[in-house]
């Protein structure tokens, strides 16, 4: 008999995530490869502008894992959009993640209103996409070779 609950307990996904960690690297020599080498754990990447201020102009957050690295977030302010610095945040990172942390790819989701044509203009390929999600809106995934 089992009892099912829907609480959030980050003991609990502690737990879960190392049996996952465990269990995966137990069925994948891929993940066991990675074992004690500089791409074994997932480090932050973050890359910030700032303008003559020091305001928050743009900014784009990720990390890097596995030789890859995965942009979670890029912004840039409006005032500052259409002058190549969505582009340059996009550069240093994808530069920092292949120098510095030697990284072979990254990945990325964006939706279609979003800057699908932007990456795409970048160097990055749609290697899938997510229809309704969420609802109206496509999500494109794609993936760059650094």
């Amino acid at each position: 008999m089992f009892r099912l609950e829907t609480e959030v307990d980050k003991e609990r996904r502690i737990l879960l995530s190392g049996r996952l960690h465990e269990d995966n690297v137990a069925a994948s020599a891929g993940l066991r490869a990675l074992l004690s080498t500089s791409a074994e754990h997932e480090v932050p990447l973050e890359v910030w502008a700032l303008d003559e201020h020091g305001g928050l102009a743009g900014g784009l957050t990720g990390r890097t894992w596995a030789y890859w690295l995965h942009v979670d977030l890029l912004w840039v302010d409006t005032p500052h959009r259409g002058l190549g610095l969505g582009a340059r945040l996009l550069a240093e990172a994808e530069r920092t993640a292949r120098t510095e942390r030697a990284c072979t790819r990254s990945r990325l989701e964006t939706w279609d209103f979003q800057a699908p044509g932007f990456y795409r203009r970048q160097g990055y390929e749609e290697i899938g996409r997510v229809a309704d999600y969420p609802p109206g809106v496509t999500e494109f995934i794609l993936v760059k070779e650094l």
